[in-house]
């Protein structure tokens, strides 16, 4: 799986970040994740993203509120570059967003005018997000893809497994991480993992468990 161009360091990433919160979507570095901008202050978010870094930060509600845009976040997210998006006529954005490094909040920044809401980054932790040959090599295919097998059989869902068989190391655990059914904490769980080798051992206890239990995982 092959890194952005763009950014060789975090030194070239910004120190002001939109946030888009949303909960179950989870966004992992060199990862794609397609979405569908409708509410103004999100299409505003879009548009000022656009004309400055073209990073929006992917974090996700850690609590149920009525407006889950306003509500507290998990403190680490995501960033993602956009990489591709559409112009409706019925003025939505169809993007997609590539991650690039997660980031922990270090604080919250004054709302914007356009109602959405910006954090200062703090993408240090995780400086080794840009390498996108980290912990190759050191997961059991052979272990995920039985449990995978299971778990999809389980939910009757349909899968490409000549593709999925070969996919990278970091393509497929992934992949596996950001579409597979599981709980919100459980996709924080995995976004969390210290490095590859660590989500793909939370990735397999998931799968193991048929991902039906929520919050009983924490982050390795």
């Amino acid at each position: 799986m092959a890194g952005l161009p763009y950014y060789r360091s975090i030194d070239q990433l910004p120190h002001r970040l939109a946030i888009f919160p949303l909960p179950g979507a989870l966004l992992l570095p060199r990862g794609t994740l397609p979405l569908n901008i409708f509410e103004p202050r999100y299409v505003a978010m879009f548009d000022e993203a656009l004309t400055t870094s073209r990073l929006i930060g992917m974090v996700q509600p850690n609590e149920d509120a009525p407006d889950v845009g306003a509500a507290a976040t998990y403190d680490i997210g995501c960033a993602g570059r956009i990489t591709q998006f559409q112009e409706t006529d019925d003025g939505r954005y169809v993007l997609t967003l590539t991650g690039v490094a997660r980031f922990t909040i270090a604080r919250e920044l004054p709302q914007t005018d356009g109602g959405f809401r910006v954090v200062s980054p703090d993408f240090g932790p995780f400086a080794g997000d840009l390498d996108a040959t980290a912990g190759t090599g050191l997961i059991d295919r052979d272990e995920i893809l039985e449990h995978l097998r299971s778990f999809f059989a389980s939910r009757g869902i349909d899968a490409n497994w000549d593709a999925i068989e070969q996919a990278d190391d970091e393509s497929l655990v992934t992949a596996l991480s950001m579409v597979c059914p599981f709980e919100p904490s459980e996709k924080q769980a995995l976004l969390e993992a210290r490095d590859l080798a660590s989500r793909a051992q939370t990735l397999l206890a998931l799968l193991q468990m048929g991902g039906d239990t929520p919050g009983s995982l924490s982050p390795q």
